[in-house]
């Protein structure tokens, strides 16, 4: 999914609507009471955003509910991402980089601040890593491009209906930041 347009931006600068994404990202198609009661907001909260965001493609109608009264929802893409390319807009790119850093950030100050039933191979396993590498520009993209190789089954599997729900999985959310140090030479 590419986006250029500022208004389609808006679209997804507002929280309840990155949380209907999300939520639908895992378990689509849904409704919009079931989205409400998933994310404790209101029904007609849900609805309003899902037809927000179903104006900009974002989501689309996936027919009615079990009880034909309710319209579900999913995305149109199982895997959305949101692309950008050298030509697009600077203030676009920036303004998408920045939500999905803000979004990503609070999520991480959430887990390390919740003080909930964890189990300890959670705990452990997920969490923070940090590191300083000494590399180029050209080796930090193959290094970003070997981590989503590495991410690629994992991936898949969220899409299988069979492997998504089996005991003892969750979704987690994965998040990878190369920011090179300042340096004395502005161009090395």
């Amino acid at each position: 999914m590419r986006i250029t347009d500022p208004t389609a931006i808006r679209a997804l600068a507002h929280p309840l609507r990155l949380d209907l994404l999300e939520l639908l990202a895992t378990s689509s198609p849904a409704t919009a009471a079931q989205c409400g009661r998933v994310l404790g907001v209101s029904q007609a909260s849900c609805s309003f955003h899902l037809r927000q965001l179903a104006k900009y493609g974002f989501v689309e109608d996936a027919g009615p509910g079990r009880d034909r009264r309710e319209r579900q929802w999913r995305l149109p893409d199982p895997r959305p991402t949101l692309r950008l390319s050298a030509a697009d807009s600077p203030v676009v790119r920036r303004q998408i980089e920045r939500m999905v850093v803000e979004r990503e950030m609070q999520a991480i100050l959430a887990f390390i601040d919740s003080d909930d039933d964890e189990s300890t191979a959670w705990r452990r396993g997920a969490g923070l890593t940090t590191a300083l590498a000494l590399l180029s520009a050209e080796e930090a993209e193959q290094l970003k491009t070997q981590w989503l190789a590495l991410l690629e089954p994992y991936l898949a599997r969220s899409e299988s209906t069979v492997d998504a729900r089996r005991p003892g999985r969750r979704f987690a959310r994965f998040f990878l930041s190369a920011t090179p140090l300042p340096t004395e030479a502005a161009d090395e």
